[in-house]
């Protein structure tokens, strides 16, 4: 079987598995929701690094997703794309995160034309880090799909567990417009 037929085959085989919803629960604890989101250092589509740190003073909405080229994972970046401007319009930054690596990112983004960096944690320290990484039927490793909302002080302010691929834009952005209010009240 070629390399190509092979890569076709998984990724039928994860996506029709994702789309089931047959996939374990996350291995390692997430942080809280309230503690400081841990720090990460990834390379986008196009080789550029970012930090958390790159994001401090702005939201950030950081989801992480199974697999490049998925139905899933596509109809999720594609509606966050359409809302793109939505997500400026309240100060919020998008990445996505998950353990391919950045060429598959790189195909993935221009394919879907993706309009906010998809981070490439080949070593899957990042996803270790936030809980969401998965041992599928013992065979590999991907990241689970949950979302992180990090506030601008750089805290966890909402993780959204194992979402749903449709409706998951408008639901971050309801989501942040709750978060964004109550942090308005809360200001002196």
């Amino acid at each position: 079987m070629t390399t190509c037929r092979k890569t076709m085959l998984s990724s039928w085989i994860i996506g029709t598995l994702l789309c089931l919803g047959l996939w374990p629960a996350a291995q390692a604890a997430s942080p809280a929701v309230g503690t400081m989101a841990p720090a990460f250092r990834l390379q986008d589509q196009n080789g550029a690094w970012h930090s958390l740190a790159d994001y401090q003073g702005k939201w950030l909405v950081m989801y992480f997703y199974p697999k490049d080229g998925t139905p899933g994972c596509t109809a999720q970046a594609c509606e966050l794309r359409d809302n793109i401007f939505a997500f400026k319009k309240i100060g919020a930054a998008i990445v996505g995160l998950s353990v391919d690596d950045v060429a598959s990112h790189k195909g993935f983004a221009e394919q879907h034309s993706l309009p906010f960096p998809v981070l490439a944690d080949s070593s899957k320290e990042t996803a270790k880090h936030y809980g969401v990484l998965v041992k599928m039927f013992g065979l590999f490793e991907i990241a689970q799909r949950d979302t992180f909302i990090i506030d601008p002080q750089g805290h966890i302010a909402q993780h959204l567990v194992n979402v749903e691929p449709k409706g998951h834009s408008a639901a971050v952005l309801k989501e942040l417009a709750t978060l964004q209010s109550a942090a308005a009240e809360q200001k002196p």
